[in-house]
């Protein structure tokens, strides 16, 4: 079907307080509309086809690039919050299409090295105007990449892009008034985040030994839960790396159906709200119910305690920034070394050096810092 079709669709199907493909504010620079895309579809394959999304094949997500080939990157847990996010769209009738490009270019903006490599940089920039990823995922779609001679960036919509404006205050660009919330498919994408990653870094963590699945039994209300469920599955499997396995996947599958059933009574409530208002609306239509919320809650303590505080992940994320920050300093002392495209596009030599370094993949912070001759931190 073309782009009037899918349109059409969407003004029938959808949410009131969906958003609209057809109603998009647009681009910074006006294109033409495509005969088969929706703007949304075309922010997505925009994104999938950048050269920030494909390097994000060898960020850090939880465990170093390099440390084995099983654990998630920055890429696989893109997708897997893509994965997230359209079934959870597709349940509460919200812009597929807005949610898989939220997804997909939300993480655009780490550095190299996970959170330890973030943390930095915002170190390093903090007299600088600072750096944070999702600001840079931002910075990345409106200047760094290139798509086009006539403009800058990825010319996305102004809604995808202000959807990727985590943390952020939300503004009616109509009338100046703040918002007390971002897009439902923001929203949306914010929990399919952190019920991606929850999921995987329990599977990592099992799978590399650093999480004792026997004890987490005892410990964790979901994951005891999560359990017993697939035991009563798989009756005929015993306690083991498969059935450790089907128990993740039971934790999401759990999060999944917890966010769809309470966020569509909260819609169902909202009827004829449009997407505006439910901007404004007093409370979040897309969440958790509250005795789910405080289960994740507790996981989420629970992996920090025991998982991204682990002495046997952070002896190597540590020594790694070490590195990165050896050829911070080394970049500014010998800018030469920037490329000429981020000197275009800063405002000073630190704010380059940090695009290009926060651009980096793990891998290649050791070919820079060979060229720059430094000796890595190990």
């Amino acid at each position: 079907m073309d782009r009037i079709q899918k349109e059409e669709n969407e003004s029938q199907l959808l949410h009131s307080a969906a958003s609209r493909s057809a109603d998009s504010a647009g681009r910074a620079f006006t294109e033409q509309t495509d005969k088969w895309r929706t703007r949304y579809e075309r922010d997505r394959d925009r994104i999938i086809h950048c050269s920030a999304f494909r390097r994000l094949m060898y960020k850090t997500q939880v465990f170093v690039n390099h440390v084995g080939d099983n654990q998630r990157t920055r890429l696989t847990h893109s997708l897997e919050v893509m994965q997230v996010s359209r079934s959870l769209a597709n349940v509460l009738d919200l812009n597929e299409s807005l949610c898989e490009s939220i997804a997909l270019a939300h993480d655009l903006g780490h550095p190299p090295f996970g959170h330890s490599g973030e943390a930095l940089l915002a170190d390093k920039m903090k007299e600088h105007g600072g750096f944070a990823h999702n600001k840079q995922s931002l910075r990345i779609v409106d200047v760094l990449e290139r798509r086009s001679p006539e403009y800058r960036g990825l010319n996305l919509t102004e809604e995808t892009k202000s959807c990727l404006k985590k943390h952020e205050e939300n503004i009616d660009p109509a009338t100046g008034n703040k918002l007390c919330f971002p897009r439902l498919e923001a929203q949306l994408v914010d929990l399919a985040d952190s019920t991606a990653y929850h999921y995987h870094d329990i599977d990592d963590g099992i799978r590399e030994k650093i999480l004792d699945p026997v004890k987490m039994e005892g410990d964790l209300e979901i994951w005891a839960i999560a359990i017993e469920e697939s035991r009563s599955r798989h009756s005929n499997q015993s306690d083991g790396v498969l059935l450790w396995r089907r128990a993740a996947n039971e934790i999401l599958g759990m999060a999944i159906a917890d966010i769809s059933e309470e966020s569509r009574q909260r819609l169902q409530s909202a009827n004829g709200m449009s997407a505006l208002e439910a901007q404004a609306n007093e409370s979040r239509l897309i969440g958790h119910s509250p005795k789910f919320k405080t289960m994740v809650a507790e996981m989420h303590k629970y992996l920090y305690e025991n998982m991204y505080f682990n002495e046997e992940i952070n002896w190597q994320i540590r020594r790694s920034t070490e590195l990165l920050e050896k050829v911070f300093d080394g970049i500014l002392e010998s800018p030469e070394h920037i490329p000429a495209r981020f000197l275009e596009t800063a405002e000073s030599t630190e704010r380059a050096a940090c695009d290009f370094v926060s651009g980096m993949t793990d891998r290649y912070v050791d070919t820079i810092a060979r060229t720059l001759n430094i000796l890595p931190a190990y």
